[in-house]
C-alpha cells in the first residue's frame, strides 16, 4: 500500500541521534534530547530481517 507523498516525508525525513535514539529534523545539526553531534538519517527501507 503506497502513502500520500506528504505522509512519507512527514515520516521519513528526519535524523537519527545515534547516541540516544531521538529523532530529530533534517536540518539539525545536534540532537535535541542530548546535544549530541552524532546524527544519521532515518532509514528510508525496512532492513530485511
Amino acid at each position: 500500500m503506497t502513502r500520500f507523498p506528504e505522509a512519507e516525508a512527514r515520516l521519513l525525513m528526519k535524523k537519527v541521534c545515534m547516541k540516544c535514539g531521538a529523532l530529530n529534523s533534517m536540518k539539525a545539526d545536534k540532537c535535541r534530547r542530548c546535544r549530541s553531534r552524532d546524527l544519521r538519517p532515518k532509514a528510508r527501507e525496512s532492513r530485511g530481517t
